[in-house]
Protein backbone atom coordinates (compact mmCIF):
# COMPACT_ATOMS: atom_id res chain seq x y z
CA UNK A 1 0.00 0.00 0.00
CA UNK A 2 1.12 3.63 -1.00
CA UNK A 3 2.22 5.70 1.86
CA UNK A 4 -0.16 8.09 3.05
CA UNK A 5 0.25 11.49 1.39
CA UNK A 6 0.10 15.33 3.07
CA UNK A 7 -3.16 17.04 2.42
CA UNK A 8 -5.37 13.55 1.41
CA UNK A 9 -9.04 14.44 1.36
CA UNK A 10 -10.52 11.37 0.01
CA UNK A 11 -9.90 7.89 -0.52
CA UNK A 12 -12.03 5.19 -2.59
CA UNK A 13 -10.89 1.45 -2.83
CA UNK A 14 -11.81 -0.51 -5.91
CA UNK A 15 -11.36 -3.93 -6.91
CA UNK A 16 -11.41 -3.78 -10.28
CA UNK A 17 -10.67 -0.02 -12.07
CA UNK A 18 -9.97 0.79 -15.52
CA UNK A 19 -7.04 2.98 -15.71
CA UNK A 20 -5.74 4.84 -18.44
CA UNK A 21 -3.33 1.35 -19.33
CA UNK A 22 -6.43 -1.06 -18.79
CA UNK A 23 -7.97 -3.21 -16.34
CA UNK A 24 -6.31 -3.27 -12.81
CA UNK A 25 -7.57 -5.02 -9.28
CA UNK A 26 -7.45 -4.04 -6.23
CA UNK A 27 -6.94 -0.12 -6.66
CA UNK A 28 -6.47 2.24 -4.04
CA UNK A 29 -7.33 6.02 -5.16
CA UNK A 30 -6.75 8.98 -3.17
CA UNK A 31 -7.20 12.90 -3.77
CA UNK A 32 -6.88 16.35 -2.23
CA UNK A 33 -9.23 18.84 -1.22
CA UNK A 34 -9.39 20.28 -4.63
CA UNK A 35 -10.73 16.62 -6.39
CA UNK A 36 -7.26 16.41 -7.90
CA UNK A 37 -5.90 12.28 -7.98
CA UNK A 38 -2.55 12.03 -5.58
CA UNK A 39 -2.55 8.64 -5.55
CA UNK A 40 -4.04 5.30 -7.75
CA UNK A 41 -1.98 2.59 -6.65
CA UNK A 42 -3.08 -1.21 -8.29
CA UNK A 43 -2.03 -4.02 -5.98
CA UNK A 44 -2.79 -2.12 -2.26
CA UNK A 45 -4.94 -3.02 0.73
CA UNK A 46 -8.19 -1.01 1.09
CA UNK A 47 -7.29 -0.63 4.61
CA UNK A 48 -9.63 2.11 5.95
CA UNK A 49 -11.26 3.52 2.61
CA UNK A 50 -14.32 3.31 1.68
CA UNK A 51 -15.51 0.35 -1.27
CA UNK A 52 -16.86 0.90 -4.48
CA UNK A 53 -19.52 -1.13 -5.10
CA UNK A 54 -18.59 -2.75 -8.48
CA UNK A 55 -16.19 -1.95 -11.04
CA UNK A 56 -14.41 1.83 -11.18
CA UNK A 57 -14.68 3.44 -14.72
CA UNK A 58 -13.62 7.11 -15.59
CA UNK A 59 -15.97 9.70 -15.53
CA UNK A 60 -16.84 10.48 -19.18
CA UNK A 61 -16.49 14.25 -20.50
CA UNK A 62 -19.84 15.18 -22.62
CA UNK A 63 -17.96 17.34 -25.63
CA UNK A 64 -20.77 18.68 -27.23
CA UNK A 65 -24.32 20.42 -25.53
CA UNK A 66 -27.26 23.19 -25.67
CA UNK A 67 -28.92 22.50 -22.93
CA UNK A 68 -32.26 24.40 -23.77
CA UNK A 69 -32.82 21.77 -26.30
CA UNK A 70 -33.26 18.97 -23.75
CA UNK A 71 -36.81 20.58 -23.46
CA UNK A 72 -38.30 20.16 -26.50
CA UNK A 73 -36.84 16.73 -27.06
CA UNK A 74 -39.21 14.12 -28.55
CA UNK A 75 -41.61 17.19 -29.46
CA UNK A 76 -40.23 17.71 -33.00
CA UNK A 77 -40.95 14.12 -33.93
CA UNK A 78 -43.79 14.85 -36.61
CA UNK A 79 -43.86 15.52 -40.26
CA UNK A 80 -43.71 19.34 -40.94
CA UNK A 81 -43.10 19.44 -44.64
CA UNK A 82 -43.21 16.88 -47.23
CA UNK A 83 -39.52 15.86 -46.76
CA UNK A 84 -38.48 16.79 -43.39
CA UNK A 85 -34.61 17.50 -42.90
CA UNK A 86 -32.39 19.02 -40.48
CA UNK A 87 -33.14 22.72 -41.69
CA UNK A 88 -36.85 22.27 -40.89
CA UNK A 89 -36.06 20.54 -37.28
CA UNK A 90 -33.91 24.07 -37.02
CA UNK A 91 -37.18 25.78 -37.73
CA UNK A 92 -38.98 24.45 -35.25
CA UNK A 93 -35.89 24.80 -32.51
CA UNK A 94 -35.61 28.27 -33.29
CA UNK A 95 -39.62 28.81 -32.59
CA UNK A 96 -38.99 27.08 -29.11
CA UNK A 97 -35.76 29.27 -28.43
CA UNK A 98 -37.48 32.43 -28.61
CA UNK A 99 -39.06 31.85 -25.30
CA UNK A 100 -36.16 30.51 -23.61
CA UNK A 101 -35.75 33.13 -20.46
CA UNK A 102 -32.58 33.32 -17.87
CA UNK A 103 -34.82 31.53 -15.34
CA UNK A 104 -36.43 29.07 -17.54
CA UNK A 105 -32.54 28.32 -19.34
CA UNK A 106 -31.34 27.75 -15.50
CA UNK A 107 -34.20 25.28 -14.59
CA UNK A 108 -33.68 23.35 -18.00
CA UNK A 109 -29.87 23.23 -17.38
CA UNK A 110 -29.93 22.07 -13.96
CA UNK A 111 -32.29 18.96 -14.42
CA UNK A 112 -30.42 18.38 -17.84
CA UNK A 113 -26.82 17.57 -15.49
CA UNK A 114 -28.60 15.80 -13.08
CA UNK A 115 -29.77 13.25 -16.02
CA UNK A 116 -26.41 13.42 -17.49
CA UNK A 117 -24.38 12.35 -13.75
CA UNK A 118 -27.28 10.23 -13.18
CA UNK A 119 -26.20 8.57 -17.02
CA UNK A 120 -22.42 8.58 -16.12
CA UNK A 121 -21.42 11.93 -17.51
CA UNK A 122 -18.93 13.89 -14.91
CA UNK A 123 -18.11 17.19 -16.79
CA UNK A 124 -20.10 18.92 -19.94
CA UNK A 125 -19.21 21.31 -22.77
CA UNK A 126 -22.10 23.72 -23.13
CA UNK A 127 -21.79 25.50 -26.90
CA UNK A 128 -24.09 28.21 -25.82
CA UNK A 129 -25.51 30.77 -28.39
CA UNK A 130 -28.83 32.66 -26.65
CA UNK A 131 -27.15 35.35 -25.34
CA UNK A 132 -30.21 38.18 -25.29
CA UNK A 133 -33.54 38.44 -25.13
CA UNK A 134 -36.30 37.14 -26.99
CA UNK A 135 -36.05 40.51 -29.32
CA UNK A 136 -32.61 40.25 -29.87
CA UNK A 137 -31.81 42.95 -26.89
CA UNK A 138 -29.31 42.74 -24.60
CA UNK A 139 -30.06 41.88 -21.18
CA UNK A 140 -29.51 44.51 -18.29
CA UNK A 141 -26.64 41.93 -17.42
CA UNK A 142 -25.21 40.61 -21.02
CA UNK A 143 -23.65 38.14 -19.46
CA UNK A 144 -27.34 36.47 -18.02
CA UNK A 145 -27.72 33.74 -19.69
CA UNK A 146 -24.22 32.25 -19.45
CA UNK A 147 -24.34 32.78 -15.58
CA UNK A 148 -27.46 30.97 -15.65
CA UNK A 149 -25.78 27.57 -17.51
CA UNK A 150 -22.71 28.59 -14.58
CA UNK A 151 -25.12 28.31 -11.92
CA UNK A 152 -26.69 25.22 -13.18
CA UNK A 153 -23.71 23.66 -13.55
CA UNK A 154 -22.50 24.35 -9.92
CA UNK A 155 -25.89 23.53 -8.55
CA UNK A 156 -25.63 20.28 -10.14
CA UNK A 157 -22.00 19.28 -9.57
CA UNK A 158 -21.26 18.77 -13.20
CA UNK A 159 -17.89 19.98 -14.49
CA UNK A 160 -17.95 22.71 -16.64
CA UNK A 161 -16.57 23.88 -20.02
CA UNK A 162 -18.43 27.02 -21.15
CA UNK A 163 -18.21 27.99 -24.83
CA UNK A 164 -19.97 31.51 -25.69
CA UNK A 165 -20.70 31.17 -29.71
CA UNK A 166 -19.96 33.44 -31.99
CA UNK A 167 -22.68 33.75 -34.36
CA UNK A 168 -22.95 36.82 -37.18
CA UNK A 169 -24.62 35.58 -40.45
CA UNK A 170 -27.33 33.57 -41.64
CA UNK A 171 -24.95 31.92 -44.67
CA UNK A 172 -21.59 31.60 -46.23
CA UNK A 173 -20.76 34.90 -47.95
CA UNK A 174 -22.25 36.65 -44.89
CA UNK A 175 -25.95 36.49 -45.48
CA UNK A 176 -27.79 39.22 -43.03
CA UNK A 177 -29.10 36.79 -39.75
CA UNK A 178 -32.45 36.14 -39.91
CA UNK A 179 -35.44 37.91 -37.37
CA UNK A 180 -35.38 34.19 -35.78
CA UNK A 181 -31.66 34.54 -34.93
CA UNK A 182 -31.02 37.93 -33.34
CA UNK A 183 -30.87 36.23 -30.12
CA UNK A 184 -27.57 34.58 -30.86
CA UNK A 185 -25.72 37.28 -32.35
CA UNK A 186 -22.56 39.26 -31.24
CA UNK A 187 -19.93 41.31 -32.58
CA UNK A 188 -16.45 39.78 -32.39
CA UNK A 189 -15.21 42.31 -29.73
CA UNK A 190 -18.20 41.86 -27.51
CA UNK A 191 -17.76 38.08 -27.45
CA UNK A 192 -14.56 38.44 -26.56
CA UNK A 193 -15.47 41.06 -23.79
CA UNK A 194 -17.96 38.83 -22.61
CA UNK A 195 -15.43 36.33 -22.49
CA UNK A 196 -13.34 38.90 -19.71
CA UNK A 197 -16.51 39.38 -17.59
CA UNK A 198 -17.13 35.15 -17.44
CA UNK A 199 -13.48 34.51 -16.39
CA UNK A 200 -13.99 35.91 -12.34
CA UNK A 201 -17.42 33.63 -12.04
CA UNK A 202 -15.69 30.72 -13.80
CA UNK A 203 -12.73 30.86 -12.36
CA UNK A 204 -14.74 30.75 -8.85
CA UNK A 205 -16.02 27.63 -9.88
CA UNK A 206 -13.00 26.02 -11.57
CA UNK A 207 -15.20 26.14 -14.97
CA UNK A 208 -12.82 26.03 -17.95
CA UNK A 209 -14.02 28.79 -20.85
CA UNK A 210 -13.26 28.77 -24.43
CA UNK A 211 -15.13 29.62 -27.53
CA UNK A 212 -17.06 28.35 -29.93
CA UNK A 213 -17.37 29.84 -33.80
CA UNK A 214 -20.64 28.65 -34.75
CA UNK A 215 -19.62 27.19 -37.87
CA UNK A 216 -18.05 28.59 -41.48
CA UNK A 217 -21.82 29.84 -42.68
CA UNK A 218 -22.47 31.78 -39.29
CA UNK A 219 -19.18 33.45 -38.82
CA UNK A 220 -17.20 35.45 -41.69
CA UNK A 221 -13.60 34.52 -42.09
CA UNK A 222 -12.17 37.50 -41.06
CA UNK A 223 -14.29 37.44 -37.37
CA UNK A 224 -13.22 34.28 -37.42
CA UNK A 225 -9.83 35.02 -37.40
CA UNK A 226 -9.97 37.85 -34.84
CA UNK A 227 -12.13 36.06 -32.56
CA UNK A 228 -9.76 32.76 -32.99
CA UNK A 229 -6.78 35.32 -32.00
CA UNK A 230 -8.48 37.44 -29.56
CA UNK A 231 -9.42 33.99 -27.15
CA UNK A 232 -6.00 32.74 -27.67
CA UNK A 233 -4.29 36.39 -26.36
CA UNK A 234 -7.07 36.08 -23.12
CA UNK A 235 -5.70 32.28 -22.52
CA UNK A 236 -4.08 29.85 -25.24
CA UNK A 237 -4.75 26.75 -23.89
CA UNK A 238 -8.38 27.99 -24.59
CA UNK A 239 -10.58 25.15 -25.95
CA UNK A 240 -11.99 25.97 -29.31
CA UNK A 241 -15.19 24.22 -30.95
CA UNK A 242 -16.74 24.63 -34.06
CA UNK A 243 -20.08 22.69 -35.89
CA UNK A 244 -18.65 21.47 -39.16
CA UNK A 245 -19.30 19.54 -42.33
CA UNK A 246 -22.46 18.29 -40.24
CA UNK A 247 -24.68 18.64 -43.66
CA UNK A 248 -24.38 17.93 -47.31
CA UNK A 249 -25.96 21.08 -48.33
CA UNK A 250 -23.58 22.73 -45.69
CA UNK A 251 -20.68 21.31 -47.89
CA UNK A 252 -22.39 21.98 -51.42
CA UNK A 253 -23.18 25.75 -50.28
CA UNK A 254 -19.77 26.35 -48.84
CA UNK A 255 -17.81 24.52 -52.09
CA UNK A 256 -20.28 27.62 -54.02
CA UNK A 257 -18.85 30.26 -51.75
CA UNK A 258 -15.27 29.31 -51.57
CA UNK A 259 -14.11 26.44 -53.85
CA UNK A 260 -13.51 24.09 -51.11
CA UNK A 261 -15.68 21.94 -48.67
CA UNK A 262 -15.89 23.55 -45.11
CA UNK A 263 -13.28 21.30 -43.01
CA UNK A 264 -10.47 22.04 -46.10
CA UNK A 265 -10.75 25.99 -46.02
CA UNK A 266 -10.91 25.24 -41.88
CA UNK A 267 -7.41 23.98 -42.26
CA UNK A 268 -6.45 25.88 -44.76
CA UNK A 269 -7.85 29.30 -43.31
CA UNK A 270 -7.75 29.14 -39.48
CA UNK A 271 -4.63 27.40 -37.07
CA UNK A 272 -6.16 23.79 -36.29
CA UNK A 273 -4.79 22.45 -33.53
CA UNK A 274 -4.89 20.26 -30.18
CA UNK A 275 -7.30 23.00 -29.02
CA UNK A 276 -9.88 22.34 -31.32
CA UNK A 277 -13.20 20.44 -31.41
CA UNK A 278 -14.92 19.41 -34.78
CA UNK A 279 -18.46 18.65 -33.62
CA UNK A 280 -19.81 16.47 -36.39
CA UNK A 281 -17.60 16.49 -39.19
CA UNK A 282 -19.75 13.47 -40.62
CA UNK A 283 -18.76 14.67 -43.97
CA UNK A 284 -15.23 14.64 -44.98
CA UNK A 285 -13.40 13.34 -47.84
CA UNK A 286 -10.22 11.02 -47.47
CA UNK A 287 -7.62 13.44 -47.60
CA UNK A 288 -9.87 15.36 -44.91
CA UNK A 289 -9.94 13.42 -42.65
CA UNK A 290 -6.10 12.46 -42.88
CA UNK A 291 -5.68 16.49 -42.85
CA UNK A 292 -7.89 16.91 -40.08
CA UNK A 293 -6.55 14.05 -37.76
CA UNK A 294 -3.15 15.04 -38.24
CA UNK A 295 -3.87 18.83 -36.56
CA UNK A 296 -4.37 16.78 -33.60
CA UNK A 297 -8.23 18.28 -33.06
CA UNK A 298 -10.76 16.09 -31.61
CA UNK A 299 -13.68 14.93 -33.61
CA UNK A 300 -17.06 15.78 -31.44
CA UNK A 301 -18.96 13.06 -32.19
CA UNK A 302 -22.75 13.04 -31.43
CA UNK A 303 -24.17 9.71 -32.42
CA UNK A 304 -27.77 10.12 -30.97
CA UNK A 305 -28.42 13.53 -32.22
CA UNK A 306 -26.99 12.73 -35.57
CA UNK A 307 -29.54 10.08 -35.93
CA UNK A 308 -32.41 11.83 -34.89
CA UNK A 309 -31.70 14.36 -37.31
CA UNK A 310 -30.39 12.22 -40.27
CA UNK A 311 -27.11 14.21 -40.64
CA UNK A 312 -24.86 10.75 -41.82
CA UNK A 313 -22.43 8.71 -40.14
CA UNK A 314 -18.91 9.92 -39.09
CA UNK A 315 -16.38 7.43 -40.99
CA UNK A 316 -14.84 6.09 -37.31
CA UNK A 317 -12.36 3.70 -38.95
CA UNK A 318 -10.87 6.04 -41.48
CA UNK A 319 -10.50 8.99 -38.80
CA UNK A 320 -8.68 6.02 -36.37
CA UNK A 321 -6.64 4.94 -38.93
CA UNK A 322 -5.12 8.70 -38.90
CA UNK A 323 -4.68 8.30 -35.44
CA UNK A 324 -7.63 11.04 -34.76
CA UNK A 325 -8.96 11.74 -31.30
CA UNK A 326 -12.37 11.97 -30.48
CA UNK A 327 -15.32 11.88 -27.82
CA UNK A 328 -19.08 11.78 -27.53
CA UNK A 329 -21.58 14.76 -26.76
CA UNK A 330 -25.82 14.51 -26.65
CA UNK A 331 -25.74 17.87 -28.36
CA UNK A 332 -29.85 18.27 -28.67
CA UNK A 333 -30.45 15.61 -25.88
CA UNK A 334 -32.78 13.38 -27.89
CA UNK A 335 -30.79 10.71 -25.44
CA UNK A 336 -28.87 11.52 -22.26
CA UNK A 337 -26.79 8.47 -21.54
CA UNK A 338 -23.15 8.30 -21.98
CA UNK A 339 -23.29 4.49 -22.49
CA UNK A 340 -25.67 4.63 -25.00
CA UNK A 341 -24.16 7.31 -26.95
CA UNK A 342 -20.80 4.81 -27.02
CA UNK A 343 -23.81 1.70 -28.48
CA UNK A 344 -25.08 4.22 -31.25
CA UNK A 345 -21.81 4.98 -32.34
CA UNK A 346 -20.62 1.34 -32.82
CA UNK A 347 -23.92 0.34 -33.88
CA UNK A 348 -23.97 2.83 -36.50
CA UNK A 349 -20.26 1.82 -38.14
CA UNK A 350 -21.66 -2.02 -37.91
CA UNK A 351 -24.53 -0.24 -40.48
CA UNK A 352 -22.53 1.34 -42.70
CA UNK A 353 -19.71 -1.46 -43.15
CA UNK A 354 -21.80 -4.58 -42.71
CA UNK A 355 -18.99 -5.70 -39.93
CA UNK A 356 -19.15 -6.36 -36.17
CA UNK A 357 -17.08 -5.00 -32.92
CA UNK A 358 -15.66 -2.37 -35.31
CA UNK A 359 -14.50 -0.17 -32.87
CA UNK A 360 -12.37 -2.99 -30.60
CA UNK A 361 -8.49 -1.48 -31.07
CA UNK A 362 -5.44 -4.03 -30.68
CA UNK A 363 -5.03 -2.93 -26.62
CA UNK A 364 -8.91 -3.93 -26.39
CA UNK A 365 -10.39 -6.79 -27.78
CA UNK A 366 -13.73 -6.04 -25.69
CA UNK A 367 -15.13 -2.70 -27.69
CA UNK A 368 -16.93 -0.95 -24.65
CA UNK A 369 -13.13 -0.41 -23.28
CA UNK A 370 -11.82 0.12 -26.54
CA UNK A 371 -14.24 3.14 -26.96
CA UNK A 372 -14.72 4.16 -23.45
CA UNK A 373 -10.48 4.61 -23.22
CA UNK A 374 -10.57 6.94 -26.06
CA UNK A 375 -13.44 9.11 -25.23
CA UNK A 376 -12.48 9.83 -22.31
CA UNK A 377 -9.10 11.02 -23.49
CA UNK A 378 -10.84 13.27 -26.37
CA UNK A 379 -13.46 14.36 -24.04
CA UNK A 380 -10.90 15.77 -21.72
CA UNK A 381 -8.80 17.20 -24.47
CA UNK A 382 -11.70 18.75 -26.00
CA UNK A 383 -13.38 20.40 -22.85
CA UNK A 384 -9.51 21.49 -21.95
CA UNK A 385 -9.99 20.10 -18.53
CA UNK A 386 -8.17 17.00 -16.14
CA UNK A 387 -10.44 14.37 -16.69
CA UNK A 388 -8.29 12.42 -18.75
CA UNK A 389 -9.03 8.94 -16.83
CA UNK A 390 -7.87 7.49 -12.77
CA UNK A 391 -4.37 8.78 -12.83
CA UNK A 392 -2.16 10.83 -11.08
CA UNK A 393 -2.96 14.56 -11.75
CA UNK A 394 -6.19 13.98 -13.13
CA UNK A 395 -9.65 14.67 -11.13
CA UNK A 396 -11.33 12.32 -9.06
CA UNK A 397 -14.36 12.04 -11.83
CA UNK A 398 -14.99 8.46 -12.15
CA UNK A 399 -18.37 6.29 -11.04
CA UNK A 400 -18.82 2.55 -10.41
CA UNK A 401 -21.44 0.11 -11.78
CA UNK A 402 -23.74 -2.13 -9.68
CA UNK A 403 -22.87 -5.35 -10.22
CA UNK A 404 -25.98 -6.76 -8.94
CA UNK A 405 -27.96 -5.44 -12.11
CA UNK A 406 -29.36 -8.35 -13.43
CA UNK A 407 -27.49 -7.16 -16.88
CA UNK A 408 -24.54 -7.08 -15.08
CA UNK A 409 -24.39 -10.18 -12.69
CA UNK A 410 -22.58 -12.83 -12.40
CA UNK A 411 -19.75 -11.21 -15.05
CA UNK A 412 -15.76 -10.15 -14.74
CA UNK A 413 -15.31 -6.53 -14.85
CA UNK A 414 -14.81 -6.03 -17.90
CA UNK A 415 -18.01 -7.94 -19.30
CA UNK A 416 -20.03 -5.39 -16.32
CA UNK A 417 -18.74 -3.02 -18.61
CA UNK A 418 -19.73 -4.55 -21.76
CA UNK A 419 -23.26 -5.45 -20.92
CA UNK A 420 -23.46 -2.07 -18.99
CA UNK A 421 -22.60 -0.10 -22.95
CA UNK A 422 -24.99 -2.64 -24.89
CA UNK A 423 -27.30 -4.18 -22.35
CA UNK A 424 -28.16 -2.48 -19.57
CA UNK A 425 -30.43 0.74 -21.33
CA UNK A 426 -33.70 -0.03 -20.52
CA UNK A 427 -32.58 0.61 -16.54
CA UNK A 428 -29.05 2.25 -15.89
CA UNK A 429 -26.27 0.28 -14.28
CA UNK A 430 -24.71 3.13 -12.86
CA UNK A 431 -24.60 2.58 -8.99
CA UNK A 432 -22.33 5.90 -7.58
CA UNK A 433 -21.04 8.56 -9.75
CA UNK A 434 -17.81 11.24 -8.10
CA UNK A 435 -17.10 14.66 -9.71
CA UNK A 436 -13.65 16.07 -8.02
CA UNK A 437 -14.02 12.99 -5.77
CA UNK A 438 -17.49 14.66 -4.40
CA UNK A 439 -20.24 11.88 -4.63
CA UNK A 440 -23.09 13.37 -6.77
CA UNK A 441 -25.22 9.77 -7.19
CA UNK A 442 -25.73 7.09 -5.18
CA UNK A 443 -28.08 4.34 -5.50
CA UNK A 444 -28.39 5.40 -9.06
CA UNK A 445 -30.13 8.65 -8.08
CA UNK A 446 -28.79 12.34 -7.50
CA UNK A 447 -30.01 14.09 -4.78
CA UNK A 448 -31.70 17.22 -6.44
CA UNK A 449 -33.56 14.57 -8.73
CA UNK A 450 -37.09 15.18 -7.97
CA UNK A 451 -37.03 18.86 -7.21
CA UNK A 452 -34.84 19.41 -10.04
CA UNK A 453 -37.21 17.55 -12.42
CA UNK A 454 -40.10 19.34 -11.08
CA UNK A 455 -38.56 22.78 -12.15
CA UNK A 456 -37.44 21.50 -15.75
CA UNK A 457 -41.86 20.15 -15.84
CA UNK A 458 -42.52 23.82 -15.20
CA UNK A 459 -39.89 25.18 -17.59
CA UNK A 460 -41.15 22.97 -20.61
CA UNK A 461 -44.75 23.65 -19.51
CA UNK A 462 -44.09 27.64 -19.93
CA UNK A 463 -42.55 27.25 -23.25
CA UNK A 464 -44.57 24.90 -24.89
CA UNK A 465 -47.65 27.37 -23.94
CA UNK A 466 -45.92 30.21 -25.14
CA UNK A 467 -45.39 28.90 -28.45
Amino acid sequence: MTAPHIGIAGALFAEHALLPGGWARDVLLQWDASGRLLAVAPGSAPGSAPRAPGPLLPGMPNLHSHAFQRAFAGLTEYRAESQDSFWSWRNLMYRFAAHIAPESLEAIATWLYVEMLEAGYTSVCEFHYLHHDQAGRPYADDAALAHALLRAAQTAGIGMTLLPVLYQTSGFGGLPARKDQARFIRSTDNMLSLLQRLAPAAQAQAAVLGLAPHSLRAVPPDSLREAVAGITALSPQAPIHIHIAEQTQEVEDCITWSGQRPVQWLLDHAPVDARWCLVHATHMTQGEYAAAARTGAVAGICPSTEANLGDGIFDMPQWLVHGGAWGVGSDSHACVNAAEELMLLEYGQRLSLRQRNVLASNAHAQVATAMTQQAVRGGAQAAGRSVAGLAVGQQADMLALEPQHVALAGLDAERMLAAHVFASQRTSALHSLWVGGVPRVVGGRHALHDDAARGFVAARRAGIAAD
